[in-house]
């Protein structure tokens, strides 16, 4: 089983309209979904809040850059327009880590340039250890979550732990709920 961690945001419009349907978008695969929780824009963009989340996935079909190319699907159909860096996004899909997986293609964490072409995967995301709304949705449906950072692997709460408090605390857990709907089970399957 190919299994995923997808940190899922949006600052723009009906953010958690926008949420929602990535959860939709990624279907079956969806094992765990997190809360919503609401967070000041990540970088030095001014911007409005984000509603962040965080989702486990698992597919047997599906690998790291196959994560990545259903992101950009969902992205693509959110009308994400790529412009500023770390500016504000309709939709934004990270894919976290993937199986324990490593890799460090170029252009890692770019998703998609300015012209709409796929860049490289890094795995595990090389920015999640910093980023309180990854790792804060991340520990509330996998208490136990490790992530590797510089090649030792780490318990995600230990890393959360290593930040500033204000950035520990950022992430507020709001009432808003993302349903994580029941797929028919393709036939054949059981």
């Amino acid at each position: 089983m190919t299994r995923a961690v997808l940190s899922i945001g949006s600052n723009l419009g009906d953010r958690l309209a926008r949420l929602q349907s990535a959860v939709d978008g990624f279907g079956a695969a969806v094992r765990e979904v997190s809360g919503v929780y609401e967070t000041e824009a990540w970088g030095a963009v001014d911007q409005g809040r984000f509603l962040n989340a965080v989702l486990i996935v698992e597919d047997p079909a599906v690998d790291g850059p196959g994560w990545l190319h259903r992101a950009h699907e969902l992205e693509h159909a959110a009308d994400r327009v790529r412009g500023e860096r770390w500016g504000p996004r309709t939709l934004d899909i990270d894919v976290i880590s993937c199986c324990d997986m490593t890799s460090d293609e170029p252009g890692g964490t770019e998703l998609l340039s300015r012209d709409s072409s796929p860049g490289g995967l890094s795995l595990p995301h090389p920015l999640a250890h910093l980023r309180a709304f990854v790792m804060v949705p991340w520990l509330a449906v996998e208490p136990d979550a490790r992530l590797t950072v510089t090649g030792r692997r780490c318990a995600v709460a230990d890393l959360l732990n290593e930040l500033e408090p204000a950035d520990r605390t950022g992430p507020r857990l709001t009432d808003l709920v993302l349903e994580r709907r029941e797929w028919p089970t393709p036939a054949g399957d059981g």
